[in-house]
């Protein structure tokens, strides 16, 4: 049911002529024909009216509102994407807005031609920019979609999952590049490693991490790193620079030898008593 509404425009020469819109009581329950054929007129009666006053303001909306079953359609697509559908119609009000904005009446373009795709651009940007839980090249999160139309495809038409010859001959693209699109798939979710995993109804659930973390062996190495580092710092230029001769450049004793201008036996002394210093240094601070 609508009433209507006087919008009154000024033209250049000052004199006020007066336009009626329909006034409609909830606009997103209209039909979408019904909906089209009023947003033809609604565009007509924006390009002309003042922007940021009641009577722009009122038909801006109900554009907005009278299109929102445009919006809706144009989401259907993303059903497979693993986000709530409100939450995609809202991103896709968003392009309807943009496209009202910049449509022009005298293009003389079906506006829902114009709409659509700023609407899937606008959801296409939402999944790209946010919906990935690891950011992955653009061309990769498009495959990715790709790839899940494809695997749909075959699914149903060969009733079990496809291979990936078979995806591959359906995109077009190589067998490496299908794979390429299956592991950046990956990073689409994520977990938690504090999510349970669920286990016996008598025992409580284990943590995620506790199956795939491991312990470092390296990080050990790093605390005896940090326990040398003083130790080191005792000892003479010559004792340090013995050390890093062998242990750093791999040098053979002889050569130390050689190098220092001492004999090989002198070498194996020095390095000897050295590390049997750093060692005892260790365990007294271990």
């Amino acid at each position: 049911m609508t009433a209507t509404t006087r919008i009154g425009t000024t033209t250049d020469a000052g004199t006020e002529t007066s336009e009626v819109l329909p006034l409609i009581a909830e606009p997103q329950k209209l039909a979408p024909q019904d909906a089209r054929g009023l947003t033809g007129q609604f565009l007509e009666r924006l390009a002309v009216l003042e922007e940021g006053t009641p009577e722009y303001q009122y038909a801006r909306n109900t554009l907005i509102e009278m299109n929102t079953s445009l919006v809706r359609f144009a989401a259907r697509r993303f059903r497979g994407s693993g986000q709530a559908m409100e939450d995609v119609v809202q991103v896709g009000i968003i392009g309807l807005i943009k496209a009202i904005d910049r449509f022009e009446v005298s293009r003389e373009v079906q506006f829902t031609s114009f709409a659509v795709p700023y609407i899937v651009g606008e959801i296409k940007r939402f999944f790209r920019d946010t919906s990935w839980a690891v950011h992955v090249p653009r061309r990769l999160q498009e495959a990715r979609t790709e790839l899940a139309k494809a695997t749909e495809e075959l699914a149903s038409r060969l009733g079990r999952a496809p291979r990936v010859a078979e995806l591959a001959a359906l995109m077009n693209i190589t067998e490496e590049q299908v794979v390429e699109a299956q592991v950046a798939a990956n990073g689409y979710l994520s977990s938690s490693l504090d999510a349970t995993v669920g286990g016996d109804a008598d025992e409580s659930d284990a943590t995620l991490s506790e199956f795939i973390g491991e312990e470092d062996p390296a990080l050990e190495l790093v605390e005896d790193f940090h326990a040398l580092a003083p130790l080191l710092a005792e000892l003479d230029e010559r004792q340090r620079l013995i050390l890093h001769l062998r242990f750093v450049e791999e040098l053979t004793q002889a050569d130390i030898g050689a190098r220092l201008g001492i004999s090989q036996m002198h070498v194996s002394r020095l390095l000897s008593r050295t590390v049997a210093r750093l060692r005892s240094g260790m365990l007294t601070t271990s």
